[in-house]
């Protein structure tokens, strides 16, 4: 059976001036996060953005999508630590996002360094967010083994 996720926003105002909030409607762990079109373009502030959740959303996903294909390869992490950059970017007169950013430094006993590269590789092309994002956003991976 497939597991759904659902989050609310609300807006009010217009584009520029306007601001709302998010809230995760599944968990609960997160409610009424404040958003505005001004940490989408200008500056985060104390409010979130669109993409800063895809960001989170993307360095969660690809953190247990390596996790599991190096315990499938007999060499499971001790730990792993994923920073996500999202960009969004005007491009030909449009907002979009440009690139997903993906930077993991892992601690796997029994690894070496150019096995982690290619386990980073793997799951930055096959976590669920990335394979949603392919086609369609510029993806990337920096991968150090401590």
């Amino acid at each position: 059976m497939a597991l759904r996720s659902r989050a609310s926003a609300t807006w009010d105002g217009d584009l520029t001036k306007g601001s709302g909030s998010v809230s995760g409607a599944s968990s609960g762990k997160f409610k009424d996060l404040p958003v505005s079109w001004a940490a989408r373009t200008e500056a985060h502030g104390d409010r979130t953005s669109p993409e800063e959740l895809l960001a989170a959303a993307h360095a969660s996903c690809f953190a247990m999508a390596l996790s599991a294909d190096l315990g499938r390869a007999g060499t499971p992490p001790t730990r792993l630590e994923v920073n996500a950059t999202v960009t969004f970017d005007r491009v030909a007169e449009k907002w979009t996002v440009v690139s997903s950013e993906i930077d993991v430094k892992g601690t796997v006993p029994g690894t070496d360094a150019a096995a982690f590269t290619n386990a980073a590789e793997g799951a930055k092309e096959n976590c669920p967010i990335s394979r949603a994002l392919k086609g369609n956003v510029r993806l990337s991976v920096n991968a150090t083994l401590s």
